[in-house]
């Protein structure tokens, strides 16, 4: 019991941050992993004790019983991934959700920690997991957002006006995905361009700058 409430505990603190964040998987979801995990530990914990205590009673069949403690606690680290990958959601050239599988698979692994009675790398792991999952994003300030949507017409023209604004202000494009869409008579083009700015910038302004051409339909930026 004392086992299993510390990985509910555990877990619950973990999956209280992601339902916060309004994540895929949250409270119910992170503790019954861990939970799952930990159960999975204690069987293998007592098949161990049981293969001991049956070579202690019959000691002619020491030679033959095997109780290989990593056989079904391997079965939960990769078989973990299937619960994780429907928890990231791909959607207009974005993806959410990796960080919530990360956490589903690593609140596992301290799930069997509990459950094998590692309690000190347990709590230790949990307090890094926490650190990382609650306050990371707060001490590194990282940009998730590095593309940007550009619908436009007269392709010529405001290519020549995009291009010179990127040039203008080092902004270097890494890489730039083209759709051409016919309405009626003319052409709309929707570029996706992956872009490495330099640190003054933001996209904000990047956002501003590009829709002032009477050219540009819509901008806009897409989270990756």
């Amino acid at each position: 019991m004392l086992r299993l409430l510390l990985a509910t505990f555990i877990s619950g603190v973990i999956g209280l941050d992601r339902a916060y964040k309004h994540r895929p998987a949250g409270l119910r979801t992170h503790i019954l992993v861990c939970l799952g995990a930990c159960i999975i530990a204690m069987i293998q914990k007592e098949i161990g004790f049981n293969a001991i205590q049956m070579a202690k009673q019959y000691p002619q069949y020491s030679g033959i019983l095997r109780a290989d403690e990593a056989r079904l606690i391997a079965q939960v680290v990769s078989g973990i991934g299937f619960l994780g990958a429907g928890t990231i959601i791909v959607e207009h050239h974005s993806i959410r959700g990796l960080t919530t599988a990360a956490s589903l698979w690593v609140i596992a692994c301290v799930g069997i920690a509990v459950g094998m009675g590692y309690y000190i790398l347990a709590i230790c792991s949990f307090l890094v997991v926490y650190g990382v999952v609650g306050f990371l994003k707060q001490i590194i300030r990282v940009n998730p957002i590095r593309k940007i949507e550009v619908q436009y017409k007269h392709k010529a023209e405001t290519k020549e006006f995009i291009n010179e604004y990127f040039a203008k202000n080092n902004i270097k494009v890494e890489d730039v995905r083209f759709q051409a869409t016919k309405q009626v008579n003319e052409y709309t083009y929707t570029n996706i361009y992956e872009i490495d700015m330099n640190k003054k910038m933001n996209y904000v302004d990047i956002v501003e700058d590009l829709s002032s051409n009477q050219n540009i339909l819509k901008v806009g930026t897409i989270s990756v």
